[in-house]
């Protein structure tokens, strides 16, 4: 079973096919998320039983010859902000261990069960989705596959590291700031966040619900486009959900990027990236056919707006709990939702009003482009406990300024893909391709086309010690 195909696509063959069981599938894949941990520490809760009974239930489904769902058989896993059924969603949390656990699935995890995924389990995260870098003090820091000594990104870097490692092909996260993104850049893989309001967030744990989208990561662009295909589709409980029909996006990966206008972003997208990042992009860039170099004005107040807004939500949601026992917060974003929580209002009402100008100083050029690029972490994975990056010959804290790059993006809610490159050598980090509201499926053609190329790769560590 070592030769387990890490692809959704093989994997789905592999099934179809005969050549595997879904139970075969399902015991490998428990076995290598054993052998991986303590040394990844990417789960917080495997869902053995779960995934074996929903092996067998394919397999004497293929037995019967019955029709099999579209992604029959293939692993995944999600974000500890999921609700799992018979599972207590405690976000990475410590103290929300004493909360009920779920009656049902969250809609994406019921999505994915229905269209025949077989659940691994739920994903190490930043407490509260709050943090960068995944460095839970409470349930220990995710290791990045391709150096254990680093960072696997955060939010969602429990996630990013499953599917860099081989464990599951295809993870989902929640993405407010850049917690898709940045652990997609730093362990080498592709993610994407919709566009605000494309996925449903039913049954996860909110941050900033006005910012809150959830995506999924994946080891090759064909794959991403397929998890999204399954996770699209209106949802009435989640007020912020459009009632968008579903776009079919890997239909639209043959298209191609030929006829597309493409602009590579610099001024704030360089002056806040290392000379690898720049480099990424610019490689990205050329091999989509980039005509054009911009510079957009108001970025850094763009993200300093999506700051103010994030601080003041994140403090807000939490005031009562942080009032009633402090002390049971993650250390290391406790100060700062308290900071959030005595944001001044007028700041507040400033942030908003950017964030409306934003926005439309970004679709007037997409009157002109229809994608965008520009680096998506400013550097490779910092070792973990590492207080500072460098940027030039600037230091920065690290923890707060691992999105530079994607959080002036979240704040107007674009899509967004994110391809793996490996300018470095040893180490990758990612790009942003960002289009229009609605049209993922631009990002997921400059995605593929960039892999096809052999610009972009994933490149798999199966062999975790």
């Amino acid at each position: 079973m070592s030769a387990l195909p890490t692809t959704a696509l093989d994997l789905i063959k592999a099934f179809t096919s005969g050549k595997l069981s879904a139970v075969e599938i399902a015991s490998a894949t428990l076995g290598r998320i054993d052998d991986s941990h303590p040394a990844l520490n990417a789960f917080i809760d495997i869902t053995r039983e779960r995934m074996l009974a929903e092996a067998m239930h394919l397999d004497q489904a293929r037995s019967r010859a019955e029709s099999l769902p579209a992604l029959a058989a293939v692993p995944y896993a999600v974000k500890n902000l999921f609700d799992v059924e018979g599972l207590t969603t405690i976000a990475g949390a410590r103290m929300l261990a004493h909360n009920p656990a779920a009656k049902r699935d969250a809609v994406l995890v019921e999505r994915m069960r229905n269209a025949g995924g077989l659940l691994a389990g739920t994903l190490n995260m930043d407490a509260l989705a709050y943090g960068f870098t995944t460095e839970n003090t409470h349930y220990g820091a995710t290791h990045n596959p391709h150096d254990l000594t680093r960072s696997a990104g955060g939010s969602s870097g429990g996630s990013a590291a499953a599917v860099a490692a081989g464990l599951v092909p295809i993870a989902l996260g929640s993405d407010t700031n850049g917690s898709i993104r940045v652990p997609a850049s730093l362990c080498g893989i592709f993610g994407l966040k919709p566009t605000y309001g494309r996925l449903p967030r039913s049954g996860t744990y909110p941050f900033v619900s006005s910012f809150d989208h959830l995506g999924p990561f994946a080891a090759t662009a064909q794959d991403l486009a397929l998890a999204y295909d399954y996770l699209q589709g209106p949802d009435v409980k989640d007020p912020a959900c459009a009632q968008h029909p579903v776009q079919p996006a890997s239909t639209y990966l043959k298209l191609g990027v030929k006829n597309l206008r493409v602009a590579r972003l610099t001024g704030y997208f360089d002056e806040q990236a290392g000379e690898v990042a720049r480099m990424a992009s610019r490689v990205a860039a050329q091999a989509l056919g980039a005509s054009d170099e911009i510079a957009i004005a108001g970025v850094a107040e763009a993200r300093a707006a999506a700051f103010v807004m994030t601080a003041a939500e994140g403090g807000s949601l939490h005031l009562d709990a942080l009032r009633q026992h402090a002390e049971e917060f993650e250390p290391l974003s406790r100060d700062r939702l308290l900071a959030g929580a005595l944001v001044p209002a007028d700041w507040i009402r400033r942030a908003q009003a950017y964030r409306r100008v934003f926005l439309h100083r970004l679709l007037a050029l997409f009157e002109h482009y229809d994608l965008l690029v520009a680096p998506a972490t400013p550097v490779t994975a910092p070792v973990l406990g590492q207080t500072e990056i460098q940027i030039g010959n600037r230091m920065l804290p690290t923890r707060p300024n691992m999105g530079l790059l994607t959080q002036p993006l979240s704040f107007i809610g674009l899509p967004v893909a994110v391809a793996p490159l490996w300018p470095s050598g040893e180490l990758p980090i990612g790009v942003q391709l960002i289009a229009p509201p609605w049209r993922e499926d631009l990002c997921l053609r400059a995605a593929q086309a960039l892999e096809k190329q052999g610009i972009a790769s994933s490149r798999i560590s199966a062999e975790i010690a």
